[in-house]
């Protein structure tokens, strides 16, 4: 046995030596090799046949030949190593709820639906309205409660979950019996008042629906083309939300093999049959209108604008937009939402800490909770998700309270993406270019999805090819992924030179054996570098 533990230290440590050789000291050499000032980032070619966890280096770049002959880039991204590192063995404190419990918590909701659909027909009744009456049928075996059962230490959801594609099939199709506003625009309702001026801030409405399996998502209607850019002049506070950044993100975060957006697919929703007839929100039903056109629209009152000129309208009932799937509900999954550290200033003409202090990072480093950990590392994840898209709104994150400190951020709420694709705002990937840390698994994926064989906007273009409303991007936007990737990429560039790699890149995660097999994450060193 301790023979075999010897060998195992042995096979291990020769793997790690490689993989710094192949990562850290060869890129070093390069640029001397170049000349100053260049740095190719250009594909790698096979080099030297180095292993890294029982696969040569080359092949952790170029993917196993052999294996993925004939699939799509897509397909060939998803069938390489760096999307099949396994995570361990999850124990219950591992996974966020427990099936007893989930399906309890349920079985309590379903029954209070019935009573208060009881009541509801019967008052209905007694003023002679008619009442729609829906199918309604509870499933434990529903993709939704599935969803909420795989969410675990490490992400929302595995690479290989059947559940979610079944889920994103549902949201598309299942049978709506409830439309509501959410709660936090209902929270909204109160401080509102409509007799004053409204700022122009008001594309944001957004309304619960809920599903016959009692599955529930937020819907998102269509506010802008596709082939519109957010006006110069707007500040991003103020920007319109839209429908295809929240379903185009989801799929980035796929593909970055992040797994922190709940699933998002698109829909045509019937704005008479899916959300009048189906709302017992008194205030909801009296903002439908019919249009001029004859089509039917509604519109926020007085939880963010009280206009008609800011209403959706259907052509005549369709209206397109994105279904989001919610997530297990605050009492039986608490979640906290704390600030991001590099929150901007919602003011005209305020500016933040992090925008005129270069050293800012070295003062957040010093921070609980940034102060070891995972956690400034997921906020560097978070802002290179977020530059990628072009989102500048992530003023908070959420978190589970279950998984602590080292829990993973949720990346929510990414309809102020995809806005402009004409231009780079820099500013957001701040985190990553004043801590200069990233990710070792953030990194390599990165520089993977640089490379040809594995372009990050041709993976993209096919993985939303599958939605019903596709395109779901328009061209100019996945071309500027591929040009942000490479300005990630140098940004990294850039503090390797300044610091050297082994400070930089951060190692998340090793290989325990020397074929291809589970790869365990570790916990990240302190961050106090």
């Amino acid at each position: 046995m301790m023979r075999r533990d010897r060998l195992l230290l042995v096979v291990t440590l020769g793997a790690v030596f490689t993989a710094d050789f192949y990562f850290i000291l060869l890129p070093k050499l390069r640029p001397r090799q170049q000349g100053p000032g260049e740095h190719c980032l250009c594909p790698l070619s096979r080099g030297p046949n180095l292993t890294l966890g029982g696969y040569s280096a080359a092949t952790w770049f170029e993917g196993l030949d052999d294996s993925t002959e004939g699939l799509s880039k897509l397909g060939r991204l998803f069938a390489h190593p760096l999307y099949n590192i396994h995570t361990p063995e999850l124990g219950a404190e591992e996974k966020l709820l427990q099936p007893e419990d989930l399906m309890g918590y349920y079985r309590r909701k379903v029954s209070r639906w019935e009573r208060h659909m009881k009541l509801y027909s019967e008052a209905a009744a007694a003023v002679n309205v008619t009442v729609p009456e829906h199918q309604v049928s509870f499933d434990p075996e529903a993709s939704w409660l599935k969803f909420h059962l795989g969410i675990n230490r490490y992400a929302l959801y595995s690479r290989d979950d059947p559940a979610v594609t079944r889920l994103l099939r549902d949201m598309q199709a299942t049978a709506v019996i409830s439309a509501d506003y959410t709660q936090d625009e209902k929270a909204l309702k109160g401080s509102c008042d409509c007799t004053q001026v409204v700022k122009p801030s008001g594309h944001h409405l957004k309304l619960a629906l809920k599903l016959q399996n009692f599955g529930k998502a937020m819907f998102k209607p269509m506010r802008q083309q596709r082939d519109q850019e957010t006006p110069d002049d707007f500040f991003y506070f103020v920007d319109f939300q839209r429908h295809n950044a929240e379903i185009a993100a989801f799929h980035l975060d796929r593909i970055l093999d992040f797994r922190r957006v709940p699933p998002v697919v698109g829909r045509l929703v019937n704005v008479t049959g899916d959300i009048l007839l189906t709302t017992h929100n008194e205030d909801l039903k009296s903002v439908f209108f019919t249009s001029p056109a004859n089509n039917t629209c509604f519109f926020a009152k007085c939880l963010y604008v009280c206009k008609t000129e800011y209403a959706v309208c259907g052509s005549p009932d369709l209206l397109e937009g994105s279904m989001s799937a919610y997530l297990p509900g605050l009492s039986i999954a608490p979640r906290i939402s704390i600030p991001n550290p590099w929150i901007r200033s919602y003011s005209f003409t305020g500016r933040e800490e992090w925008e005129v202090n270069p050293f800012y990072c070295d003062n957040i480093k010093q921070l609980y909770p940034y102060n070891s950990g995972n956690r400034l590392l997921n906020i560097i994840d978070m802002a290179i998700f977020d530059f990628l898209i072009g989102n500048m709104d992530r003023h908070h994150y959420e978190i589970f309270t279950k998984f602590g400190d080292e829990g993973f951020l949720l990346h929510f709420d990414n309809a102020r993406g995809f806005g402009k694709h004409s231009r780079d705002e820099i500013s957001i990937l701040a985190p990553l270019s004043q801590c200069c840390i990233i990710k070792r698994s953030t990194w390599l994926r990165l520089r993977l999805l640089s490379q040809d064989r594995y372009r990050l906007s041709d993976v993209m273009r096919e993985s939303l090819g599958g939605d019903t409303l596709r395109p779901v991007l328009a061209e100019p936007h996945l071309q500027a992924l591929d040009r942000r990737l490479q300005r990630v990429l140098k940004s990294v560039h850039r503090c390797v030179r300044r610091l050297g790699e082994a400070q930089v890149i951060t190692t998340d995660f090793i290989d325990t054996a020397n074929t291809p097999g589970p790869v365990k994450p570790v916990a990240a060193p302190d961050n106090k570098t």
